[in-house]
């Protein structure tokens, strides 16, 4: 965040969100524990004073309140503040009222926050903001217990600081693993603190007659935006009650009710405070002085005990909150499998002892560097993510509408909406680069964890929102005619089991290049599977292709047979406009199935699907993919498509160094002549790279002309006749077939869709 002209103390991320308790979440694999207090089993079971009030209050009443207060007022006058405590309050308030939604329709086990955000947004999202707020969780106990040295030294200046840091750091974290319940109490003792430090001051005296100031000076150190980024840290320890949300007893009920309680104190505090300061010290000496309370307050020591008291209990929240965000992500898989030792709690409360220890390595370590203030404005802007997480998470449940959403403290979907694009412009205002620099933290802990392919037991939004999305293209795609200009092949790929013909899945691959729809499909003798066991196999095929790095919707159906089962896939399968609109399959040299495959052939045209017969050889498979050899009819009927499926290919990353060969062969010289010139003319217009290639030759040498020209092919594309403008198709196929005997792979072409390819070429 911003740092001010003449800063009187030394970080402003001092009252950000930490404090945090609980239990294992459901992870991967069931391996997850229950999680609160009475509910899950053997938690502390604290209510929702100790629980979450408690250290809610601790965390907002902090050190901003008593190092900054009078230099935000002398900056910008009274009314200002006013509006600064108002702006950053809503917001923090919004954020609020979303965990309240959130916590009221599920149960909130260990990680606060982090389970929040993961069964709302999804694992990859929680573990992407929950990793980073970990670490900015552990930082902030060294934080804060360097502040806590710093004030000390003020007064005793012998003292030395990164020594008494270190010790503080050990002392707390002792606390923390000797019992939550034990730093609860030790809470409470400075609550009383921080009452008695502001009773001194309400009942103090001003340092010099001033008038009451409602504007700012006329020369201030810093603007109102530069003050209310200063100041924001005050406000956000909401999450401090959510994080203890494994301790409660009644989380739903705790959480909404401890936060706002917190929320509507410090915001009283915080209302009344500007009004004292205003009328008891000009604007010079708010500014100048960062212990300005201490010589207003009836008792000046007790200031110093409400500073220290404050940075106290938030490095006490902070060393509490960060091991169980840490428990809570080892026990959902989101860190990697060695490190899942750290998911293991101890004793009858789960408290996370060997993630306690681990955090206290991290915070030590901190301490050692003794300057902190690079990184603080990063720290705070990974507490505001999580906010903006939970916001954003806790609109899209309620704009959704979805059945199994149930909270009993409704919010309106734009108010938490409206919490997102709060908590992301104060990440902006108080310090855009850091904002980028965090963004950029959790885009890459986001695609870390995507590319591991985690599982989960639990649902999210994500589904929902597709889903949602889908259902309104669908209805959009429905009303719209075809559209040349946008085709792509939306391939049905009747490979049956894919590693026994994997061929057909390498040809379809590359020619939606991830950017059409592409099902493979399988038909399983009727009778030999249930429904359940056809699920399984759809699962196993798609795990399958996905290893393969194949991206595949797939299907497994049952028929007498597998002719049958492709003729009824053909008629049946899609939804609403998204059909296939091409189907690829093999080709079969058996003469007992050629009637039957002949009329599946005509039954797939008639249902005007687009057909591409590949006859493999296994032999020599795609060889380097370095040649496709597409011999042309012409623009009408199967050339369009011809052309259009070669650049695809030539265009996909696994044919990129291919050449694309356009032959034709004619009569003679004279037509070979006229020939080359319009292909060459087309070519240029089609604006596809391909080679041109006219043979002279005789019609019945065709079949010894292509043999010897695409010889050395990797893949030939040849048209195919339409199965009703030919007397005796099956004899049509089997002159095919033995035409191309011996050539490399080979890919027969019908355009059986009611589309003129050549609108797509041009």
């Amino acid at each position: 965040m911003p740092e001010s002209p003449r800063p009187p103390v030394r970080s402003v991320a001092d009252d950000r969100s930490s404090a945090g308790s609980g239990r294992g979440t459901e992870g991967r694999g069931g391996n997850g524990r229950s999680g609160n207090g009475s509910v899950g089993g053997g938690g502390a079971g604290f209510g929702t004073f100790a629980g979450v009030f408690t250290p809610s209050i601790l965390t907002i009443l902090g050190v901003i309140m008593y190092l900054r207060f009078g230099w935000v007022v002398g900056n910008v006058g009274l009314w200002n503040t006013l509006l600064i405590v108002t702006i950053c309050t809503s917001i923090t308030a919004l954020t609020a009222l979303s965990m309240a939604s959130i916590a009221t329709d599920r149960r909130v086990e260990t990680g606060g926050a982090y389970f929040m955000i993961s069964r709302s947004l999804g694992v990859e999202t929680g573990g992407a903001v929950g990793i980073p707020v970990y670490f900015a969780l552990a930082f902030s106990v060294a934080l804060y217990t360097i502040g806590f040295a710093e004030s000390v030294v003020r007064v005793f200046p012998a003292v030395d600081q990164t020594v008494l840091a270190a010790i503080t750091t050990v002392v707390v974290a002792v606390l923390a693993i000797v019992s939550a319940r034990l730093v609860i109490r030790a809470q409470y003792f400075i609550m009383a603190a921080i009452a008695i430090s502001l009773l001194s001051f309400f009942f103090g005296s001003p340092v010099e007659a001033t008038e009451l100031q409602l504007q700012p000076p006329s020369n201030p150190e810093a603007g109102f935006w530069v003050v209310l980024a200063v100041f924001f840290p005050a406000v956000t320890g909401i999450e401090a009650g959510v994080n203890m949300s494994g301790d409660l007893k009644d989380p739903s009920r705790s959480i909404p009710r401890g936060t706002l309680a917190a929320l509507g104190v410090g915001y009283v505090v915080y209302m009344v405070l500007p009004l004292v300061l205003s009328t008891r010290a000009d604007a010079q000496t708010l500014i100048d002085d960062p212990l300005i309370m201490r010589r207003i307050a009836f008792w000046g020591d007790a200031i110093l005990l409400g500073v220290w008291g404050a940075t106290l209990s938030s490095a006490l929240g902070s060393i509490l909150g960060a091991p169980r965000v840490l428990q809570a992500l080892a026990r959902d898989g989101v860190l990697p499998r060695w490190m899942r030792i750290l998911g293991r709690g101890s004793g009858p409360d789960d408290e996370p002892r060997i993630g306690t220890v681990v955090t206290l390595g991290v915070a030590l370590a901190a301490v050692t560097l003794g300057e902190l203030n690079v990184i603080a404005p990063i720290l705070t802007m990974f507490f505001l993510a999580s906010y903006l997480s939970v916001n954003l998470g806790a609109g899209l449940e309620n704009l959704l509408g979805s059945p199994s959403f149930r909270p009993s403290f409704r919010v309106h979907w734009s108010v938490s909406l409206l919490g997102a694009a709060g908590c992301f412009a104060i990440m902006l205002l108080i310090n855009a680069a850091a904002t980028v620099a965090a963004g950029v933290v959790i885009l890459g802990v986001y695609l870390w964890l995507e590319r591991r392919e985690m599982r989960t037991t639990w649902g999210d939004v994500r589904r929902g929102v597709l889903l949602s999305a889908a259902q309104k293209i669908l209805f959009r795609l429905a009303g719209d005619e075809p559209d040349a200009k946008n085709w792509r092949p939306n391939i049905l790929v009747l490979s049956g089991a894919p590693s026994g013909r994997w061929h057909l899945v390498e040809l379809a691959h590359p020619l939606t290049q991830g950017r059409a729809l592409m099902t493979v499909a399988t038909i399983l003798p009727q009778g030999s599977r249930g429904s359940a066991a056809r699920a399984d196999a759809e699962e196993r095929i798609s795990e399958y292709l996905t290893r393969r790095g194949i991206r595949s919707l797939v299907r497994v159906d049952e028929a007498p047979t597998p002719l049958q089962g492709m003729e009824r896939l053909v008629s049946t399968y899609g939804f609403g406009p998204l059909v296939p609109n091409t189907v690829l399959m093999g080709t079969t040299t058996q003469p007992d199935h050629l009637e039957e495959y002949c009329q599946t052939l005509a039954l797939m045209h008639r249902q005007r699907r687009n057909l591409l017969l590949l006859r493999h050889n296994a032999e020599r498979g795609f060889g380097d993919r370095r040649r496709i050899d597409v011999w042309w009819g012409g623009l009408q009927k199967n050339g369009g498509l011809m052309m259009l499926l070669g650049y695809l290919l030539r265009t996909s990353t696994m044919w990129r160094r291919a050449t694309l060969y356009v032959k034709l062969m004619v009569g003679d010289e004279a037509a070979a002549k006229a020939a080359r010139a319009n292909l060459e003319s087309m070519i240029e217009g089609l604006r596809i790279g391909a080679e041109i290639e006219v043979l002279v030759g005789q019609r019945g040498q065709f079949p010894e002309t292509l043999r010897r020209s695409s010889a050395d092919a990797d893949l030939v594309i040849l048209g195919l006749a339409e199965p009703g403008g030919i007397d005796d198709f099956p004899a049509y196929y089997r002159r095919l077939q033995a035409m191309s005997e011996g050539l490399p792979p080979t890919a027969f072409v019908l355009a059986s869709e009611d589309l003129d390819f050549a609108e797509v070429l041009f």
